[in-house]
Parts: structure tokens; C-alpha cells; sequence
């Protein structure tokens, strides 16, 4: 009887045993299944750090104003009797505008020219009478007074009619028409808005330690969200020769040819001055650098020392200075012809498998100008 126990007891722990190696062998194999289930490594562009040269050049932010620019009013007030232009027509200097209702100037101003014609007969008169000794020198002084009296109260006349008559101080392009036919215009009203549109300025200021490096001269280069991508060139014209109290600032003004009238009065402007001097730089696609509170992070691309062909990637921390176009320069953290991850970084992990394919990356450029700017 003991031995049937004994021998069951036996069967049973070898059974076991049997089972516990089983299992530990399962497990060995679903370990050793996941450790060769490695994720495949990731596809990514790449881009070199690369050394340029960059020109100097002062950033600002500025406005663009009109050459010429002014809101078109009456200096005396009456009923408009003839409106003679069309909103957004350009006009030239001296083309008729508005003309108000000078019927009482003009029948005052036909009396007067009936009395300067008299004093005019009268004159002459006097002149030879006074040729006889006739007359005094003294009548002939009144009668000359006489005439360029009556000659003046013309002239006013005249002039109220010509106040009457606007015109266009200047050629340009006209706003919205502000009046109506037949409308009481009070002195000062606004009739329309006249701008000359080519060419243009951009008026910006720049710190006073700027002022050194600035010479009437040199180019500038504009741009504005209204064109996103396109580059507008000029001319630095003008050095304020006063600087602002309060900011210590330099107020500058460039002059831009505006042939298309792109640039409207009153655009906001982002401006740069372009200097002579020039500074090496190295440079890196802006994709390529993923910025955080901590810092800014580029991913090195390097050969995997565990497996010959591959690639993995490095983060790698750098401290970047000015951009240009799609380009940003780095002053520490990478060296020329190190290799960088130029999209796709937030996928990546450090020490991940990698494949370089940079068929379909577009080419970075300092201008970039995007097809449908």
C-alpha cells in the first residue's frame, strides 16, 4: 500500500515537472519572438549643416505711406452743382473734381469787371488831362487807386470761384467719393482720398546703436502679410536727424517702386536693411529643429555601430540664431557636414532605426516664394 502511494507521488511530481518545463520553455520562446520583434525603422529627409555666408542686415517693423497723400476737403462751403470724377479713377494734376454752385460769384464778378472797365476809361482820361495840367497829380493818383481797387474786388471774386472749383493738387489714385450731387459741402468736409501710389515709402525706426551702419543709400527689402512670399526692393532715403526721447530710436524712411500699386498707404511692413559687411554662418533647414522650453533639439543621423548599413538618430541639444527663408543659423551644438533630420522629428526616439529618402523634400531656399503667392 505504502509503495502505491510512494509511486503516485512520483507520477504526480514528474508529471509536474513535465508541465513546469513546458511552460518555462513557452515563455523562453515568446521572449526571445518578442526581443526579435523589433519596430521597423522610420523613413525621414535629412539635410547637411552647411557654412555660408549671410550679408548683414538690420530687421525693423515699419508701415508703408504714400509719397503724396492727402484727404481732398473744400476750403469754402457751398452746394455741390457738379461731381466730376469716379471712386478708384486715377487722375492727373489739375483735373477737375467738384465744382460748387458759383452763380452769385459770377454775376459779382461780371459787375466788377464792368467797374474795372470804367475805372480802366476813366484812368486814361485823367492821364491825359493831367498831360494839359488840367487836372492835379493828385486826381490822377485817385483815379489809378480807383482801378487797382476795382482790379483787387475782382480778383477776390475770382479767387472764391477757384476755391469753388477743386481740383486735384496732384496725380494719384482717388479713394470712395465721400458726396453727393446737389449736397451743402461745409468748409473742411471731406470729399475723397488722393494717395500717389508709385512710389511708395516704408517708414520703420531701429535702436540708436544701429545708427553707425546706416547710410542714405543702402538697400532695403520689404515685405507684408498681404503678399505672402513676394519681396518688394528700395532704397534707404531718408535718416531722421533726431532721435525719439522716450524710446532713444532712429525713425529712417525708405522710397520702393510700387509700379503695380501692390503697396497701399497704411500696410503693415516688415523691413530690412541690407549692410556691406558679411558674416559666416552655419545653417540648417528651420524643419529641422524642434523647439521646447528646455531648448531647441535637432536630431543627429549616424551610422548604427551594432549593425553595419543601418542608420540611427541622436538628439542633440543647439542654440540657433538668425533665420532666413526656410534656413536658421546655428551657433553651437552641430559642425559643418553633420547630417540632421529635416522632418518627421516627432516620431522619433533617441537611439531609433532610421531610413534616408529625400526624393519628394522640397528644396529649402534663403527666398522662398510659394506657387501661389
Amino acid at each position: 500500500m505504502k509503495l502505491k502511494v510512494f509511486l503516485a507521488v512520483i507520477l504526480v511530481v514528474v508529471i509536474l515537472g513535465v508541465l513546469a518545463g513546458v511552460k518555462a520553455l513557452q515563455i523562453k520562446t515568446m521572449i526571445d519572438a518578442k526581443s526579435l520583434m523589433a519596430p521597423p525603422p522610420d523613413t525621414v529627409a535629412t539635410a547637411l549643416a552647411t557654412s555660408e555666408s549671410w550679408p548683414d542686415e538690420l530687421e525693423a517693423i515699419g508701415s508703408i505711406g504714400a509719397v503724396q497723400g492727402v484727404i481732398v476737403t473744400t476750403e469754402i462751403g457751398g452746394m455741390i452743382k457738379e461731381i466730376a470724377f469716379e471712386s478708384g479713377r486715377t487722375v492727373a494734376a489739375g483735373d477737375l473734381l467738384v465744382r460748387l454752385d458759383t452763380s452769385s460769384e459770377e454775376a459779382q464778378l461780371r459787375a466788377l469787371e464792368s467797374q474795372v472797365n470804367l475805372a480802366s476809361i476813366n484812368l486814361e482820361r485823367s492821364r491825359k488831362l493831367r498831360a494839359d495840367n488840367t487836372i492835379s497829380q493828385s486826381e490822377l493818383d485817385t483815379a489809378e487807386a480807383a482801378l487797382q481797387q476795382n482790379q483787387a474786388n475782382a480778383d477776390n471774386i475770382r479767387a472764391i470761384i477757384a476755391k469753388k472749383t477743386i481740383r486735384a493738387p496732384f496725380a494719384g489714385r482717388l479713394g470712395i467719393r465721400q458726396v453727393n450731387l446737389g449736397q451743402f459741402l461745409d468748409n473742411g468736409k471731406p470729399i475723397v482720398s488722393l494717395q500717389s501710389l508709385n512710389p511708395v515709402y516704408a517708414n520703420f525706426s531701429l535702436p540708436q546703436q544701429n545708427l553707425a551702419a546706416l547710410k542714405p543709400g543702402q538697400p532695403v527689402r520689404v515685405t507684408t502679410d498681404a503678399y505672402p512670399g513676394r519681396e518688394f526692393t528700395g532704397t534707404l532715403t531718408t535718416i531722421n536727424p533726431d532721435l525719439d526721447e522716450d524710446t532713444r530710436s532712429i525713425t529712417l524712411q525708405a522710397t520702393l517702386d510700387n509700379a503695380d500699386e501692390a503697396l497701399r498707404p497704411g500696410m503693415f511692413a516688415r523691413v530690412k536693411v541690407m549692410l556691406p559687411t558679411e558674416q559666416d554662418v552655419l545653417v540648417i533647414p528651420q524643419t529641422a529643429v524642434l523647439s521646447a522650453p528646455f531648448g531647441d533639439t535637432v536630431y543627429l543621423v549616424e551610422p548604427d555601430t551594432n549593425s553595419a548599413g543601418s542608420l540611427v538618430v541622436r538628439s542633440q541639444l543647439v542654440r540657433t540664431g538668425p533665420a532666413r527663408g526656410d534656413y536658421i543659423s546655428v551657433q553651437a551644438g552641430l559642425k559643418a557636414g553633420d547630417k540632421v533630420v529635416g522632418s518627421g522629428l516627432f516620431r522619433l526616439r533617441n537611439g531609433g532605426s532610421v531610413v534616408e529618402d529625400n526624393t519628394l523634400t522640397p528644396k529649402a531656399s534663403q527666398t522662398p516664394r510659394p506657387n501661389n503667392s
